[in-house]
């Protein structure tokens, strides 16, 4: 694992109430229900436990923060989708695979151990719902009439019900485990947004495309919800002596900006913050219901985003919400606010609440945290991750070396403590200029000391030579894992 070192299991005498073995099932009193909701660009600044300001109402969240643990130096390990999805679920740095491919395969190996295949030979039931955006065998052809293969069920989730990529992306349809359940016969127009007061890409924005019959754009949240729910219910009627592992990809707020009309109004901030308040009700609803299964004490919760928001500068101006919080740029970018994620952890006894850590943290982390927190710690060639469980157990209050390298639309950038070098000018992704020729006497990449300056406005590059040679050196080493890949 390069530059991070797996820490050793974490003393939690979890092995020892598994009896050492992870391949025995264990009980719902020897090892933690996992439950990890993912929302979509979601930023920094719209949960009011990391931004006071906040004109997103996020009670829920807010509530979560309160009895656990918020982490302030979370990043996605992608500044889009795909990337961190892949991330996420293998524990592996994203730019080792080529991850815009997904139109065409699925972008995780079948041999390759996922969150919920650890989990599965774990003896824990694996629920998957929402959005994939990870591929299926054949691409976008997807052949109603077969199964699809390649998707949730053959890499690891016992059952999955949700959509095939982000909810502007055609064909617009459901699929339940591996099979359709409803061909895409139908055909959509483009929806687009009022140019007056959104962009292109926000808004109440789809694409035109093949669509399922009676497949509606503002009833998948709704639709995803109660299908979250039903596996839960079916779960605890069924299997409820049984550990359970659910991951919620959920497609909001991520366009289309859909509220419902009873959420109209509620944020200050326009049509995404009304949605950015729809999301907080859909996770408020699924802690209750781990509440009304008993389950709260013995269910580890992880909520955060897969990226950065899409919220522009004038967005801030006008709304007055930052919904990056005070991070320069937004969804797609090398700058912090393409990356930098609420991450918020919650287990009774085990997480202390009311706290926060300023820790470095990637997703490609949840999954050897989560391995060492249901039973035998991973071996350390096994994921670019790194166990984080002892900070957010408050057993220590930091771990490993701070460093992270995180995938942007046009570069690579690389952590390392506070230190953050992106080798070249630019966002690297939405925020215009993306890249840049230098002028005169400018330096040619941005290096930033995020403990100082962490809106990033003082480019150190060319007062520190010394660093600069030193994150370039650990730059090198992240892109010989996928050499030709990315833009030097």
């Amino acid at each position: 694992m390069s530059g991070r070192a797996l820490l050793p299991l974490l003393v939690l005498s979890v092995s020892l109430l598994l009896g050492g073995c992870a391949s025995e099932a264990p009980s719902s009193s020897s090892a933690p229900n996992v439950v990890v909701i993912l929302a979509d660009d979601m930023g920094y600044g719209d949960v009011g436990g990391f931004n006071p300001d906040a004109k997103t109402p996020t009670p829920h969240l807010d509530r979560l923060a309160e009895q656990g643990m918020m982490l302030r130096d979370a990043h996605s390990p992608g500044t889009v989708c795909m990337p961190t999805r892949y991330g996420l679920l293998t524990g592996r740095h994203p730019h080792r695979e080529r991850t815009g491919e997904w139109r065409t395969r699925p972008l995780i190996d079948a041999d390759r151990t996922t969150l919920a295949s650890l989990l599965d030979e774990r003896g824990y039931a694996t629920y998957m719902v929402g959005k994939w955006h990870l591929g299926f065998e054949g691409g976008e052809d997807y052949d109603c009439s077969q199964p699809l293969r390649g998707g949730p069920v053959d890499r690891g989730f016992d059952h999955y019900f949700g959509i095939p990529a982000s909810l502007d992306i055609p064909p617009y349809f459901y699929i339940r485990d591996d099979r359709c359940v409803a061909a895409p016969t139908d055909s959509v127009e483009a929806s687009y947004s009022d140019k007056e007061i959104w962009t292109d890409i926000q808004g109440p924005f789809w694409r035109a495309g093949k669509m399922a019959p009676g497949f509606r754009h503002d009833q998948v949240l709704p639709r995803l919800t109660d299908e979250t729910l039903a596996y839960m219910d079916e779960h605890e009627a069924q299997r409820g002596g049984q550990p359970f592992f659910l991951y919620l990809a959920l497609t909001a707020p991520h366009t289309p900006w859909l509220p419902p009309d009873s959420l109209r109004g509620v944020s200050g901030a326009g049509l995404y913050g009304d949605f950015v308040a729809q999301v907080d009700r859909v996770i408020g609803r699924v802690l209750d219901r781990l509440e009304q299964m008993g389950a709260r004490e013995n269910t580890l919760v992880v909520v955060t985003s897969d990226n950065g928001p899409v919220w522009y500068d004038e967005d801030d101006r006008r709304f007055g919400h930052r919904a990056a919080h005070v991070y320069r740029g937004m969804k797609g970018d090398a700058w912090e606010g393409g990356h930098r994620v609420p991450f918020v952890a919650r287990w009774p006894g085990h997480v202390p609440a009311g706290t926060s850590s300023d820790q470095l943290l990637t997703l490609t982390d949840l999954l050897p945290t989560i391995a060492a927190l249901t039973g035998p710690a991973l071996p350390p060639d096994s994921t670019d991750g790194t166990n984080l469980g002892p900070v957010i157990t408050a057993d220590r209050d930091s771990v490993a070396d701070d460093e992270a390298v995180i995938q942007s639309l046009r570069y690579l950038a690389v952590r390392d403590g506070p230190w953050k070098l992106i080798p070249g000018l630019g966002s690297g992704g939405f925020s215009s200029p993306a890249t840049r020729t230098p002028g005169p006497d400018e330096p040619s990449g941005q290096l930033y000391h995020l403990g100082r300056d962490p809106a990033e406005q003082n480019n150190l590059y060319d007062e520190r030579p010394e660093v600069v040679e030193r994150l370039t050196k650990q730059l090198r080493q992240y892109r010989r894992q996928r050499p030709g890949l990315l833009d030097e």
